[in-house]
């Protein structure tokens, strides 16, 4: 009724005092404790430099970060203890398959995509039957339920069809694809979000990723692989310089596990 005689007035060019607090009422999209952005930092993989690097960063500047794990590395195996606790220190395992499946008809990948892992053979059902054994697997490491997922490879496809709807509904929000900052929180797809990969960068330049984040108050996800080491790697210079500046700066980030982050997403995305 409000808006009705407002409009009213307006119409018949009659001068209207519009009461404090009444702009309030205009929704908008916001971050927890007036913080302008979010950032995730996730690790994919599950490799040696993530806990021998990453995590005792992390902890450093009392930062939680995101673990995709590929159940099958040898770090789940040898170094299963770890994992449990950093778990138990607030950092999100999280699920990135079994056996890191990729497609292998993508040109540049006949090394390493090995015929009995390839994505283009096995079935949408085969796949999504792995996917959540490998939610089980991690339950039993860290007691949880709640789960997201990054695609190996940012591939869809399993067999030809695209096997994302198959396994939507065992998560909070899926990273899907590659890409640079968010442009908008209420239209954000939860299970198609945008990572962006670093690789041999400064940590100047992934410090201007979330300035940009914060200039437009949207997000900006990280997804790392090696830290100081191992593939696809970030030096731990570049990696602490990011981490320092969003210690120094968590007025304006708000840096937490991308399940966090996506079910505040959610829940701001329901209430607008």
């Amino acid at each position: 009724m409000k808006f009705t005689f407002l409009k009213a007035f307006l119409l018949l060019g009659v001068a209207v005092t519009i009461p404090s607090g009444f702009a309030a009422d205009k929704k908008s999209f916001t971050w927890p404790n007036g913080a302008k952005a979010a950032v995730n930092l996730a690790y994919d993989d599950a490799l040696n430099s993530q806990l021998d690097n990453a995590i005792p960063a992390l902890d450093k500047y009392k930062l939680k970060g995101s673990f995709y794990l590929t159940l099958a590395s040898d770090t789940i195996d040898k170094r299963l203890e770890d994992w449990r606790a950093a778990a138990a220190s607030g950092h999100e395992l999280a699920n990135h398959t079994i056996f890191h499946q990729c497609s292998g008809a993508i040109p540049g990948r006949e090394s390493w995509v090995v015929p009995h892992r390839d994505l283009d053979k096995i079935s949408v059902d085969a796949l999504a039957d792995q996917i959540r054994f490998a939610n089980t697997v991690l339950f039993s490491i860290d007691g949880k339920r709640e789960r997201t997922y990054t695609t190996p490879c940012g591939d869809l496809k399993a067999g030809g069809e695209n096997y994302l709807p198959a396994i939507k509904s065992e998560f909070v929000a899926i990273k899907s694809a590659f890409g640079g900052v968010i442009p908008d929180m209420t239209t954000l797809d939860p299970y198609a979000v945008t990572v962006a990969v670093p690789e041999n960068v400064t940590g100047k330049q992934l410090i201007a990723v979330v300035k940009e984040a914060a200039e437009k108050g949207t997000m900006a996800n990280f997804t790392f692989h090696g830290i100081g080491g191992d593939h696809l790697s970030v030096s731990k210079e570049a990696h602490e310089e990011l981490l320092k500046y969003l210690a120094d700066n968590n007025d304006i980030y708000w840096t937490d596990t991308f399940l966090n982050i996506m079910k505040h997403v959610k829940a701001e995305q329901a209430r607008l």
